[in-house]
């Protein structure tokens, strides 16, 4: 097997996250964007240690169970993965690859601790995957890039191409938001590639002379045309950076913010104008909470906040979950599915209210990584109180707001590092919450928090080899897996949520 070689041969599994394990004659070469049983044709890529990576260069034969993916898009969008599957056949894919990631690391835990493998046998706790309630529409955030679809073509806004890092794909009619969402995508599209903002490069150049300043950029062509450009992100320059579309499952609220440079001064009146028309027109099944405007001059290519304005209505959104209402900022954490993380949360409740927690009293409960304080929230009428700790400072504040909104006295949000604030916090838990972000528990907060020796320890996770990786360091301090199941909340991607309840006996406690 040589750099460059075409190969062909059969994708015997796909690992987590898409990673396909293709038999060919000359060995096995992981390649991503396939499907268990296809015969494909690669182009090797890397070959290093004995492993091969490739690309794939056609699909031979289709998978016994391959259908039409029902989307445009599919294919040249980087978001979807499994859409040319049916459902059934797309959670049973998640749930194997979860499994094969847990056995793993229960035997690794196994070897590291010298548990018998039979107490961590994973068949004995892990309990599959449940299905989000909504195959399709079900994303409750977006976030849209501007630039084109091919060098120096017509401006687009949607996703990034599939294996691509410049190209754009606008993804109007994606099958995973509801049609608000491409509509308003539309829009804006049509907006911005349509206005004169002649002015706008005039104003922008007379403020630079004025100020005896170098900040302005000759945007020539786009000068010429009187549109604004979009931010190149090779040469940084340029305005139009990022569309955050995001909208209320339960509520019908929607929250748009437009993310641009400051290297244009634009009037954006008739921006927020033009969106607000569609709700006028009836032309939206849900209605405008705002429409925002941020500004980020960083180089990186995220959408950050570096002061927002608002053009209409108000900051933040309103979402409703198992009988409680949050309150939604442009860049606070919230589920994307809301349908599925009432599922999730209700596992999660679950999990701490029956079995071996049936009973008994939570005391003080930690959420760490809270986000919003959605999980705590959830959980404050089973607990004598419940800390959060976010690093997040806007997310910790609408966790307060939401917690007073909700009537919840009991619910208590610090802002900070969890490694660092957990030397700050005087009460001790009794029980803890885990959700970090997708990377999992920074290595220096995990011996902090097996510190505590809780009874019972509920991690859930949005990455389940960051849960595969921290799990023998539970196991070596003295927790066992109790209970295990997948959740999936992101339908036909490569992604899935886990929740796994750990508790440890009170003499290994003592």
């Amino acid at each position: 097997m040589k750099k460059g070689e075409i190969l062909e041969g059969i994708v015997t599994r796909v690992d987590y996250p898409g990673k396909g394990v293709v038999e060919t004659p000359e060995g096995i070469c992981i390649v991503k964007n396939v499907l268990p049983g296809q015969r494909v044709s690669l182009r090797v890529s890397k070959k290093r240690r004995g492993k091969a990576e490739g690309t794939l260069q056609e699909v031979l034969e289709k998978a016994p169970a391959e259908r039409t993916a029902p989307c445009p898009h599919f294919g040249k969008c980087g978001g979807c993965m499994y859409l040319n599957l049916p459902f059934a056949e797309e959670l049973e894919l998640k749930c194997s690859q979860v499994q094969r990631l847990l056995e793993g690391a229960m035997a690794q835990a196994a070897q590291l601790s010298g548990v018998p493998e039979e107490e961590l046998e994973v068949s004995k706790w892990f309990e599959g995957i449940k299905p989000s309630p909504q195959e399709y529409e079900y994303r409750n955030k977006m976030e849209y890039t501007f630039g084109d679809e091919y060098k120096d073509g017509p401006l687009a806004l949607g996703m990034h191409k599939r294996g691509g890092f410049y190209d754009i794909v606008t993804v109007d009619g994606c099958r995973i938001t509801d049609p608000d969402f491409s509509l308003i995508l539309r829009t804006t599209l049509r907006y911005f590639a349509e206005t004169d903002f002649s002015e706008a490069f005039q104003n922008t150049q007379n403020a630079s002379e004025e100020t005896d300043s170098s900040d302005y950029t000759d945007h020539t062509a786009e000068e010429k045309s009187g549109k604004l450009p979009f931010y190149h992100r090779l040469r940084h320059t340029g305005y139009l950076r990022h569309l955050l579309v995001r909208k209320a499952a339960f509520t019908g609220e929607i929250l748009v913010d437009l993310v641009t440079t400051t290297q244009l001064q634009p009037d954006l009146s008739g921006f927020a104008g033009k969106l607000v028309g569609l709700q006028e027109r009836g032309l939206l099944k849900g209605s405008f909470a705002g429409i925002l405007h941020t500004k980020n001059d960083s180089l990186a290519d995220v959408v950050a906040d570096q002061g927002t304005e608002i053009l209409y209505g108000k900051d933040f959104f309103t979402e409703e979950l198992l009988g409680l209402r949050f309150n939604v900022t442009p860049f606070s954490f919230f589920q994307t599915n809301s349908h599925g993380a009432e599922v999730l949360y209700d596992t999660a409740r679950s999990f701490l209210s029956e079995g071996t927690m049936a009973g008994k009293e939570k005391g003080i409960v930690y959420d760490l990584y809270s986000g919003t304080g959605t999980i705590a929230q959830l959980m404050a009428p089973t607990a004598k109180k419940v800390i959060g700790v976010e690093i997040v400072e806007e997310a910790v504040e609408a966790a307060r707001i939401n917690a007073k909104r909700n009537g919840l006295t009991n619910c208590s949000f610090l802002a900070g590092d969890v490694f660092k604030v957990l030397d700050t916090i005087g009460e001790k838990p009794d029980t803890i919450i885990l959700d970090p972000p997708r990377d999992g528990i920074h290595p220096k907060a995990l011996p902090r928090i097996l510190s505590y020796g809780v009874e019972n320890i509920l991690y859930i996770s949005c990455k389940p080899t960051s849960l595969a990786r921290d799990l023998p360091a539970f196991v070596a301090a003295g927790y066992r897996p109790v209970r295990g199941v997948c959740v999936d909340q992101f339908p036909w991607t490569s992604s899935v949520e886990t929740v796994c309840l750990l508790s440890r006996d009170k003499d290994d406690r003592e």
